[in-house]
């Protein structure tokens, strides 16, 4: 035993190797640098490998999410895109939703039913085509104007084919060389642009020797006795409607005119629809004009029914006390008071509070914005006395600002 031993003691065994550790030292360090980024691309993309491959059946790969974050106070809830193709009817938005940009309010101005202008019957009508007429509706239109108020009758005369006039006076208009359509294509183009017409019947039932039909009228005595003076510079003769023919001659001409132009939005008489007090013999007329007025509207309404009946006139108590106007009994459908006389301006106002608005001449202008600014002001009629329409519209325009 002691002999085996002494053998094995004997025999020479190799040295023994230190333990070096893992061996880094014999490894370039560029390459030890290559393995730790690779092992940490590796740990941070782990959600995105597909290892369950390499486990066993029975096993899952660990996944590590990241912790929720907090919501910041106030801050929107965070947007959720979604990775699948959109339904029709889509329950996550894929894109933000551009909030729609608001309307620019009103401004005091635009809030006003009717911003009119007074075209009388030759200013827009003589030798003017298709293009011109289009082209001077989109003006109004363009200086804040929503309504034109154009003439279609004065002077005893149509501004439009008749054939009432024709079949009581042999010819069918005023003497002006307009194209038969000018009307229809105002219209049509004022319905485009968002705005109205009114047919206004100028000088009502009053004529000058200028009128086509005077001598016609002097000889059948149609004329109340006297000569109107109601306004400096200029003699008018007025139409007695007591006269059956007189009558007939404008409820014909009316029912005529609301049937030729069935979208015409309203048909306007102002306060040539009067007999003033100063005419000779002080004959009062006023039972007579109420009851002529009340026809004729009636026949109108009945011809079309959505046609408005207007009126622009002097104050209740003026038209009635002046001109044997007593038009609170004419059923009219709107009334415009008339504020030319500057100097009762603020005595007008209170009226038109009451009624559908006022009337002022261009000569007013600097008048318009405490007009804008008064909330009991519905609409504002603007008149250009100087005979300058497109001048006067561009006065409007400067004096009241629009949001456009």
């Amino acid at each position: 035993m002691n002999v085996v031993v002494h053998k094995i003691a004997n025999i020479t065994m190799p040295p023994k190797k230190e333990n070096d550790g893992c061996g880094c030292a014999s490894v370039p360090i560029s390459l030890i640098i290559v393995l730790l980024g690779v092992g940490y691309w590796g740990f941070r993309h782990l959600d995105d490998l597909d290892i369950s491959q390499f486990l066993p059946n029975n096993q899952q790969p660990i996944t590590f999410n990241s912790p929720p974050s907090l919501p910041i106070a106030d801050s929107p809830p965070p947007q959720v895109i979604s990775t699948r193709t959109p339904t029709t009817n889509p329950q996550v938005s894929l894109l933000p939703i551009t909030p729609k940009k608001s309307p620019s309010p009103q401004t005091p101005w635009e809030k006003k039913e009717i911003r009119g202008i007074y075209l009388s019957r030759y200013q827009a009508t003589n030798k003017a085509n298709e293009q011109t007429i289009r082209q001077r509706v989109r003006y109004y239109r363009s200086q804040g104007i929503n309504t034109i108020i154009h003439g279609v009758w004065g002077n005893g005369c149509t501004m439009y084919n008749s054939n009432v006039m024709q079949q009581t006076f042999g010819y069918k208009s005023c003497p002006n060389q307009f194209q038969e359509q000018w009307l229809d294509w105002l219209i049509d183009e004022a319905h485009k642009q968002g705005m109205q017409v009114h047919a206004y019947f100028e000088k009502g039932i009053k004529i000058d020797k200028n009128s086509p039909i005077f001598d016609l009228a002097i000889s059948k005595q149609w004329i109340v006795p006297g000569i109107d003076k109601t306004y400096a510079g200029i003699d008018h003769y007025v139409l007695d409607v007591e006269v059956l023919e007189v009558a007939n001659l404008f409820k014909k001409i009316s029912v005529e005119f609301v049937q030729k132009y069935p979208t015409i939005d309203a048909v306007q008489w102002d306060d040539y629809l009067g007999y003033h007090a100063d005419l000779p013999g002080k004959v009062d007329r006023t039972a007579r004009l109420t009851n002529f007025v009340r026809q004729m509207r009636s026949d109108i309404k009945k011809a079309n029914p959505t046609v408005s009946f207007d009126l622009c006139h002097h104050n209740p108590y003026w038209s009635k006390r002046y001109f044997a106007a007593d038009w609170k009994k004419w059923n009219v459908d709107r009334v415009f008071i008339q504020t030319y006389n500057d100097a009762n301006f603020n005595q007008e106002l209170d009226y038109a509070e009451n009624y559908a608005g006022v009337a002022i001449s261009d000569k007013q202008l600097y008048r318009l914005k405490e007009l804008v600014n008064n909330p009991k002001i519905k609409s504002v009629l603007v008149f250009p006395s100087s005979g300058k329409p497109e001048k006067t519209a561009a006065f409007i325009k400067k004096f009241t600002p629009t949001s456009n």
